[in-house]
């Protein structure tokens, strides 16, 4: 697929961009290759890029930051970050183990999850979207447990390959039992999504990973649900794109040739 980003709202200037679940693996070279596109492109025109978590397919530790294809997302980033752009992080089921030295060697700062934001006078809450999905309680529980602080230490003191063995063996369990799932248990609790609204007295808020883009309002509130990146399992219906926040007010939910969804 040709990366050709639409530029009919360049009159405008681009605040900022948010994208998640773009799954960055060497299993997916096209995916790469039109990520690292979208940063040369289109994240150098914006002030601000947002990375809604997901960036990777699996992150085992900081410590990997040196594997060969790893250092290629990581120099991609850190150019963007030296043109000016600001780059903020919010952490992703797959890649929650990013830490400190990943910010520094990109640029990035990472954020809590969720954060609330100001971009253009507007409040927006953010976050990657996973622990809004209270029916998987199943995965809530198991979040619970990966999360920790405890947990993610011991994880963290393993070899680098056992670390690698772990992780593969939970993706595989985890397409098991997602096959196995309601669709309707993965998507957001509504419940969940109204508390995080009134808790953070936002009315715009920006999520991922539940894979289905599109924008939800309802009584003066605005959610944004940002797409999942893949240009390598149908090469002829490839997914992606991201959200756009402009100095004229408008917000702006694109696919990968820039065009509204």
């Amino acid at each position: 697929m040709n990366f050709q980003p639409s530029l009919k709202t360049a009159q405008s200037e681009m605040l900022a961009l948010f994208v998640s679940d773009i799954h960055l693996s060497p299993a997916l070279p096209e995916t790469t290759n039109i990520f690292q596109a979208f940063l040369r492109q289109t994240a150098m025109r914006a002030k601000q890029l947002y990375i809604l978590g997901d960036l990777f397919e699996y992150w085992v530790g900081d410590d990997d930051i040196t594997d060969d294809y790893n250092q290629k997302i990581v120099s991609a980033l850190k150019t963007v970050a030296e043109s000016g752009v600001e780059l903020f992080w919010i952490a992703g089921n797959r890649d929650f183990l990013v830490g400190e030295i990943f910010a520094e060697m990109t640029g990035i700062r990472l954020l809590p999850d969720p954060s609330v934001v100001s971009i253009g006078g507007r409040n927006i809450v953010i976050c990657h979207g996973d622990a809004q999905c209270t029916d998987d309680t199943d995965y809530i529980k198991f979040r619970t447990v990966v999360r920790n602080p405890e947990w993610q230490k011991q994880f963290l003191s393993k070899p680098l390959s056992e670390r690698k063995l772990i992780v593969q063996s939970m993706r595989m369990n985890s397409k098991s039992e997602q096959a196995q799932k309601d669709s309707n248990i993965m998507d957001v609790n509504p419940d969940a999504i109204a508390k995080l609204f009134d808790t953070s007295a936002c009315n715009t808020m920006i999520h991922g990973h539940t894979h289905r883009p599109a924008l939800h309002t309802e009584t003066g509130r605005y959610r944004y649900v940002l797409p999942d990146w893949d240009a390598d399992t149908d090469k002829h219906k490839c997914t992606g794109g991201w959200l756009s926040i402009f100095a004229d007010g408008k917000i702006l939910l694109s696919d990968l040739n820039g065009q509204e969804i």
